[in-house]
C-alpha cells in the first residue's frame, strides 16, 4: 500500500469524473477525477479503506475541502483537485461555547479540526429530519459553497438547553439566537 503522507493526489486509484460545477479550475490545475477517499458520518478519514489516523494530516486534507454546486467534495490545490466521497458531512461540530459580540449573544463551535465558527446569518443552522429514524439532524455552515458540520448530538443537546419558545411561521417553534440572527431547531413537542 502506498504511504499516505507522500502520496500526491494524481498516484491514487483515479477514476474519470466530470469536472466540479461551481469550481473554476485555475490554469494548469489537473482534474485527478474520483480517488479513493472517504470522510465517514462520524468525521473519521479513510484513504484506500485504511483510517487516517494522523490529526495533521486531516487538518491539512480538511482545509481543501470544496463543494461544488452538485454537492459532491473535492480536494483543492492549486496543483490539483479530486473528488472525494462524504457519507454525510465532511467535518462535526464537537464543541459549543457562548460568546458576546457585536451582535449581542452567539454561539460558537469548533469543528473535528479545530477550526472556530460563530453561527450566524454566513454560518446558519439547519434542522433536518433523518428519513430512517424521524431524529433531527442539526448542521451549520461552514462555507459559502455550502460545506457544513454535522453538529454532535452531545452538542445539539446543549444547543436545545439555550434555545427558547418563538412563534415562527404560525407555530410553536424551540430557536436560538447567534449573530443577530434566529435559528428554528423544530418543534417544540419534535425536539429532546
Amino acid at each position: 500500500m502506498e504511504n499516505l503522507e507522500t502520496v500526491k493526489l494524481a498516484d491514487g486509484a483515479i477514476r474519470v469524473c466530470p469536472p466540479p460545477k461551481g469550481i473554476v479550475p485555475k490554469a494548469g490545475r489537473r482534474n485527478c477525477g474520483a480517488i479513493d477517499m472517504r470522510i465517514a458520518a462520524d468525521g473519521q478519514w479513510f484513504y484506500h479503506g485504511s483510517p487516517i489516523l494522523r490529526k495533521e494530516l486531516v487538518k491539512l486534507f480538511a482545509s481543501v475541502v470544496r463543494r461544488d454546486d452538485d454537492g459532491d467534495y473535492w480536494l483543492v490545490t492549486p496543483a490539483e483537485m479530486a473528488k472525494i466521497t462524504v457519507d454525510d458531512a465532511p467535518f462535526i461540530a464537537i464543541e459549543m461555547a457562548l460568546s458576546d459580540g457585536p451582535d449581542g449573544s452567539g454561539l460558537a463551535f469548533r469543528t473535528n479540526v479545530d477550526e472556530w465558527v460563530a453561527a450566524g446569518p454566513a454560518h446558519p443552522i439547519r434542522v433536518a429530519t433523518d428519513a430512517r429514524t424521524g431524529e433531527p439532524r442539526p448542521y451549520l455552515r461552514l462555507a459559502q459553497d455550502g460545506t457544513e458540520a454535522l453538529i454532535a448530538r452531545s452538542v445539539f443537546y446543549q444547543l436545545v438547553d439555550q434555545a427558547e419558545f418563538r412563534t415562527i411561521g404560525g407555530e410553536s417553534m424551540l430557536a436560538v439566537a447567534s449573530g443577530g440572527t434566529i435559528f428554528p431547531l423544530g418543534r417544540a413537542g419534535d425536539l429532546p
